[in-house]
């Protein structure tokens, strides 16, 4: 007895819990762990696997609406190309059309001015017939009077006046006057 007692009188150590409590700990440890297992874990799968899948749907959605973009992008920026080509080219037919007017504008314009002066160097040569008829009229008369009056004859005769004058035009035109 003297043992029994001597343990009983020994103080217990509060750090080491008694062997009943670790037994009935670790069984309803091991309890809750098969409770878990059983109950809980499954539904974690179950949420698990149904969270993947949405999530992997989702990703290969993405990257069907992403290839749908992509290629819509690609035909979008293949008509943005055709469109800038196209109007590359209407600019460079409108610059041909232009300076194709211009040219003719050029060409009519030139025509219209040589047909102009061609028209005033007709009309300049018709006044300078008319001015030389009129004045061979007037120098004709002159002439006829003044030798009239250096001869002292009359020279009314119509033929002998047209050959004096037609002679003073000549000499003058040869630029031999006929009297010093």
């Amino acid at each position: 007895m003297g043992d029994s007692m001597l343990r009983a009188a020994e103080p217990t150590n509060p750090l080491i819990p008694p062997v009943i409590e670790i037994v009935l700990g670790g069984a309803f440890f091991l309890l809750l762990v098969v409770l878990i297992y059983k109950f809980v874990a499954p539904r974690f799968e179950q949420a698990f696997t149904e969270r993947t899948a949405a999530i992997e749907g989702g990703i290969a959605q993405a990257e069907t609406k992403q290839a749908e973009a992509d290629a819509k992008l690609a035909e979008l920026e293949q008509r943005l190309s055709e469109a800038r080509h196209e109007a590359a080219r209407i600019r460079e037919e409108a610059r041909e059309q232009g300076a194709a007017i211009v040219a003719e504008m050029r060409e009519q314009a030139q025509t219209e001015a040589a047909r102009i002066v061609d028209h005033g160097k007709t009309q300049i040569e018709a006044e300078r017939q008319q001015a030389v008829a009129s004045l061979r009229a007037e120098v004709g008369a002159l002439a006829t009077g003044l030798a009239g009056r250096i001869v002292g004859e009359s020279l009314e005769d119509e033929a002998r006046q047209s050959r004096v004058v037609e002679r003073f035009l000549a000499d003058l035109e040869a630029g031999t006057p006929g009297v010093n």
